[in-house]
């Protein structure tokens, strides 16, 4: 997909302040408004525009989008960092009657599933009691380790919170909390946090925060559901004639029986050693077959007498 600069489509250097940008937005939707602009191009400018005005009006969007930094160039072939979103926190006022099905794929892959999904919708903004209003509820999107979701956790986590400044432009200042993240929770599922989202006016009361969770990169696992994956490197021998072998695991080591004439890419089942839960999920091994270097005349000798004992032709399902 192409990067956009929002910046760029409404003509503004990126220390706009926030009345520029109402500015500029009216400007250029009355420029651009396919009713009465002749230009050729009218629908599209003014959808453009449209898409950029939705993130820079929201110091919170606008702040998360000036992360991705300035070494971008309009047009260039983009993908988002992993995880960039990672630690900003969000409130649910939702996308403001703007009809946000015909924003870009850049916007969909940055914005998408925070400002777009049933969860910003599921969750409440302010409630009013006359001069009284609950806070917005907020959302964020944290790693933990699988482990924590093993064990369960209290973890020292630091969000991002956005201000505006005197001058109207977004500064980001840290929200420091302490989480306890309860044994089993899954991946994309969400800890409700009360009373930590936006403040309350008046006497009412603040929002509750929403952490959406994601695990960190393992080198070794990853999660699917409640289900754990792991790719167990296995020597041919050990493949070939079966073997008994010590794996890690997110809950400690165990021994694992590895079947004679195990396949590259086969899968054992460990039952319950997945995440736990009610109904826990598996742990799967998935074996790839590791072959040894021949860094010797031993070891070159050695894969002699395994060519001349197999006579084996890897292609001959290909006519090789």
């Amino acid at each position: 997909m192409e990067y956009k600069d929002y910046y760029k489509i409404m003509g503004l250097a990126r220390n706009a302040t926030q009345d520029e940008i109402k500015r500029a937005h009216r400007k250029l939707a009355r420029k651009y408004h396919p009713d009465i602009s002749k230009e050729a191009d009218a629908e599209a400018r003014f959808k453009e525009v449209g898409e950029a005005y939705e993130v820079l009006k929201d110091p919170e969007k606008r702040a998360a989008y000036d992360q991705l930094g300035t070494n971008w160039q309009a047009g260039e072939a983009f993908h988002p960092p992993p995880n960039w979103q990672q630690g900003f926190e969000f409130h649910s006022s939702g996308f403001s009657g703007v009809d946000a099905a015909h924003f870009s794929d850049f916007f969909e892959s940055l914005f998408g599933q925070a400002h777009g999904s049933d969860f910003t919708r599921g969750y409440g903004g302010h409630t009013q009691h006359g001069f009284n209003a609950r806070g917005e509820d907020s959302y964020a999107k944290v790693l933990i380790d699988l482990q924590d979701a093993y064990q369960g956790a209290t973890r020292t986590l630091t969000l991002k919170q956005t201000e505006l400044d005197a001058q109207g432009h977004p500064q980001i200042k840290n929200h420091t909390l302490n989480v306890h993240i309860p044994k089993g929770v899954g991946q994309g599922q969400h800890i409700r946090l009360g009373k930590q989202g936006g403040r309350g006016i008046g006497k009412g009361e603040a929002g509750d925060l929403y952490l959406e969770i994601e695990f960190s990169l393992h080198p070794f696992y990853h999660a699917e559901g409640k289900d754990v994956y792991l790719e167990l490197p296995v020597a041919p021998w050990e493949a070939a004639l079966g073997a008994t072998v010590k794996v890690p695991t997110p809950s400690g080591k165990v021994d694992l029986k590895i079947p004679a004439d195990s396949a590259n890419g086969g899968k054992l089942r460990l039952k319950g050693r997945g995440i736990p839960a009610q109904q826990p999920g598996d742990l799967y091994v998935v074996l790839k077959i590791a072959l040894p270097k021949a860094e010797s005349e031993a070891s070159k000798a050695a894969y002699r007498v395994f060519e001349a004992a197999f006579k084996f032709n890897p292609r001959a399902q290909m006519g090789g």
